[in-house]
C-alpha cells in the first residue's frame, strides 16, 4: 500500500466551479491509500509506524490462548513436559534411542521446545488473517502485522517454557556451557523459518481453505521429519534420505539449539545451510504475502 496526504479540495472544486472564497477555511489533509502494483518488499517502516497493533494484537492472542483455563499460562511448560513423558516411556526406554550420553528426557525436551514453539508459531499464524477477517475488512493496517503477532504470541510461551529447561538441566546435572551465549542467535533463526512459513501459509489459506485442514497434518509430519525426539539423520536408516531431509531447515536449528544448551558441539556446516534456508522461507513468504494482500479484503 502506498499513502499520500494532500490538501483536500473544497466541495466547490468537486462539483466543478470557482469560489471566490474558501467554503472551509480549516479543511483537513486527505489521506489517500493506493493499493501496490506487483512484488514488494517489506515495509519495515510501515511495521515500525504500527508496532503497538503488533504488540496489542500478540498480547490478545496470550490472552485468548488462556482465556477460562485453570491452569493459565503454565500449559506453556505442560505441553512439551507431557510429550517429554511420553516420547520417553516409549522411545527411551522401548526403542533405545542414542542420546550421546544425556539423560534421555533432557535430550527430548531440548528438541521439543524450540519445536513446539515452531510448531505452534505456524499453526496460528497460518489461520491469523482468516481469523481476523472483521478487522482486515474495515480498517487499513499493514496486514503482515497480523501473521507476526500470532508467531510473537507463541514466542512467549517459548520464553516461559525456557525456564524449565534449566530445571531440568540442575535435576540432571548437566551444567551450561559457553555454547549457551548462542541460543539467541539460534531462536531468531527460528522466528525467521516460522514467520516465512506461517506468512505463506496465512495467504494460501485467504485463497484455498484446504490449508485449514493441512496445516494440523503438516505439523505432524514436519515433527517426525525433524530430529526432536532422536539423533540427527546419519548413518544406517536415514542415510538414503540424508540429503533430502537436510532441505528441512529444522534439522539444523533443532539440533544446534539442543547442543548449545546442553554443551554438546555444533554441527557447523548443517547449521549455516538450515540458517540459509530459514532465511530463504522468510523472504519468499513475505514477498508472496505482499504480493496477494491487496486482495485479502474482498476474498476473506
Amino acid at each position: 500500500m502506498s499513502i499520500e496526504i494532500m490538501p483536500e479540495d473544497p466541495p466547490s472544486a468537486r462539483l466543478g466551479y470557482q469560489a471566490s472564497e474558501p467554503v472551509f477555511a480549516d479543511s483537513q489533509p486527505l489521506t489517500l491509500i493506493r493499493p501496490s502494483r506487483g512484488w514488494q518488499l517489506v515495509n519495515v517502516g510501515e511495521l515500525w509506524q504500527f508496532r503497538e497493533l503488533v504488540y496489542f494484537l500478540a498480547w490478545r492472542d496470550v490472552k485468548v490462548r488462556y482465556k477460562q483455563t485453570l491452569l493459565g499460562a503454565a500449559w506453556a511448560i505442560l505441553q512439551p513436559l507431557l510429550m517429554m513423558a511420553v516420547f520417553s516411556v516409549f522411545f527411551g526406554r522401548l526403542a533405545g534411542v542414542n542420546t550421546d550420553g544425556l539423560p534421555y528426557p533432557l535430550f527430548v525436551f531440548a528438541g521439543l521446545l524450540p519445536w513446539t514453539f515452531f510448531g505452534t508459531a505456524i499453526s496460528s499464524a497460518g489461520n491469523s488473517v482468516v481469523g481476523s477477517e472483521r478487522l482486515i475488512t474495515k480498517i487499513y493496517f499493514p496486514r503482515l502485522a497480523v501473521p507476526f503477532a500470532s508467531v510473537g504470541a507463541a514466542l512467549v510461551d517459548f520464553a516461559i517454557a525456557f525456564g524449565m529447561l534449566f530445571v531440568l538441566m540442575i535435576f540432571y546435572a548437566t551444567p551450561p556451557s559457553w555454547s549457551l551465549l548462542l541460543t539467541p542467535a539460534l531462536v531468531v533463526l527460528i522466528v525467521l523459518a516460522a514467520l516465512g512459513v506461517g506468512t505463506l501459509l496465512a495467504a494460501l489459506n485467504v485463497a484455498f481453505r484446504d490449508f485449514k485442514h493441512v496445516i494440523p497434518f503438516l505439523v505432524q509430519l514436519w515433527m517426525f521429519a525433524t530430529p526432536t525426539v532422536y539423533m540427527q539423520p546419519g548413518s544406517g536408516t536415514f542415510a538414503g534420505w540424508r540429503q533430502i531431509l537436510l532441505l528441512n531447515p529444522m534439522i539444523g536449528l533443532v539440533g544446534a539449539f539442543r547442543s548449545a544448551t546442553l554443551g554438546k558441539p555444533i554441527e557447523w556446516p548443517q547449521l549455516s545451510l538450515s540458517a540459509a534456508i530459514a532465511v530463504l522461507l522468510f523472504v519468499v513468504g513475505c514477498f508472496y504475502f505482499r504480493r496477494v494482500e491487496d486482495s485479502f479484503a474482498d476474498v476473506i
